[in-house]
């Protein structure tokens, strides 16, 4: 794989990261719930956070493993996707983010799969891990607001 390949895969996954910067855009205007707008509101400027590091990544010209979370709670493998609505539940909202990043996170992994290249596949994974990552972070959240009790 040469640096014009990398960059082009680099790009994908910054043009992710805006769609999914926009879904929470959309989301948070489309809730009723002020905690809610405001949790919205905080993910997508998390997505808009992701997106200016993989611009350093795309203008830094260097080809390389970035990410590397391996940790995974499969929580969001659990759940069912939860609908947009304007009166949502914290919990449901966290688990729809949940999802976002969890489709984000078999994207890159399918791509992988499929890769005959080592290189690219490597860079799918990267990626994949990157989604994980933040993955992760949601369903520390979930679990944080969807199971008080075990606090």
């Amino acid at each position: 794989m040469n640096l014009s390949e990398y960059k082009n895969i680099i790009k994908f996954a910054m043009e992710n990261e805006v769609e999914a910067q926009k879904f929470y855009e959309e989301a948070a205007q489309k809730v009723e719930n002020p905690q809610l707008k405001e949790m919205f509101a905080d993910f997508a400027e998390e997505e808009r956070r992701h997106r200016e590091i993989l611009k350093e990544v795309y203008i830094s010209n260097r080809m390389g493993d970035y990410f590397h979370e391996d940790q995974d709670y499969h929580i969001a493998e659990n759940l069912d996707l939860p609908e947009l609505s304007t009166d949502m539940k914290p919990a449901d909202a966290i688990a729809l983010a949940m999802k976002k990043e969890e489709a984000a996170m078999v994207q890159y992994t399918s791509l992988a799969d499929t890769c005959q290249e080592p290189d690219k596949k490597n860079v799918f994974l990267d990626l994949a891990a990157m989604e994980r990552g933040h993955k992760l972070r949601m369903e520390n959240a979930f679990v944080d607001i969807g199971f008080p009790e075990v606090w």
